[in-house]
């Protein structure tokens, strides 16, 4: 008798899944628009959002144009991104904005929407396309909703994305370089562009200080491999860069590179100016 007891909540438990189930199945089957919409709301708030949106995508198209269009077409867009479907989520919300824009639920779709596109950016190394999106979309909620509550959590977001955009294309000069140091002078003219265009679009960058440092690498490997037509005037690029290094950053962890690589240059540079000093 204990036993059985025991097991009664379990039982219940059981009956009342197996009878949600079967409801649900009910429901999906039937034309009835307006069981669907009330099921549909019943599990959204009940957090089975996969139930919910199944339901939703079945009744959305009906409710365009009604009262509820509003509230199904929201809660259509949410029960994509808690089912983690960030592709369609994003898509919703756009449509929902489209739609309401002056909806009181657009500041939240507004938010979710760009934090959708967010979920979908990439690794730094591969197309930063849905990174890109992702940006706008985070701008402007931040430009739209400056009161807002997710503003922190957006501008966290967009900053990461900003940092990883900056990654992808300080790695691109980074590799130039390093490819550079083998004396293939292509690629050091390669770098020393990709690296300044690098400094002088990323002013804010956690990869500035470096990308200066290569700079002064690239220039240098450049000007110490450089034909005599060229040489003198690469070598003093070169000291500029290193100059520009110090100016930046005093402090720079890359000084004993950086030094011993001026070094080098500036015995090179001698021999120019006690060149220059017999033919006078």
């Amino acid at each position: 008798m204990f036993f059985r007891l025991k097991l009664l909540p379990f039982m219940i438990l059981v009956i009342l899944v197996a009878y949600s189930c079967s409801e649900y199945q009910n429901v999906l089957k039937k034309p009835n628009t307006n069981a669907k919409y009330q099921l549909a709301e019943k599990l959204y708030e009940e957090g089975d959002f996969k139930k919910a949106n199944r339901l939703l995508e079945q009744i959305a198209p009906s409710y365009i144009g009604k009262p509820q269009g509003e509230r199904v077409m929201f809660f259509f867009a949410k029960s994509y991104y808690e089912i983690e479907d960030y592709n369609l989520a994003g898509y919703q919300f756009e449509r929902f904005l489209k739609s309401y824009p002056k909806s009181d639920k657009a500041g939240e779709a507004s938010f979710l929407g760009a934090k959708s596109y967010y979920m979908l950016s990439p690794r730094y190394s591969v197309d930063q396309t849905d990174t890109d999106k992702a940006l706008t979309k985070l701008q402007l909620f931040i430009n739209s909703y400056p009161d807002s509550e997710n503003l922190p959590e957006a501008n966290i977001m967009a900053q990461e994305l900003r940092t990883k955009k900056e990654k992808k294309e300080f790695e691109v000069a980074k590799q130039f370089t390093k490819l550079g140091k083998s004396y293939i002078m292509d690629y050091s003219i390669s770098a020393i562009a990709a690296l300044n265009n690098f400094v002088n679009d990323n002013a804010g960058s956690i990869y500035r200080e470096e990308a200066l440092y290569l700079k002064v690498v690239a220039t240098t490997n450049l000007a110490l491999n450089s034909s005599e037509s060229k040489k003198q005037e690469r070598l003093n690029d070169a000291r500029e860069a290193h100059a520009d290094l110090f100016k930046n950053y005093p402090e720079t962890e890359y000084a004993d590179d950086a030094n011993s690589l001026v070094e080098k240059v500036n015995e090179e540079l001698k021999i120019y100016s006690e060149q220059e000093n017999i033919s006078k």
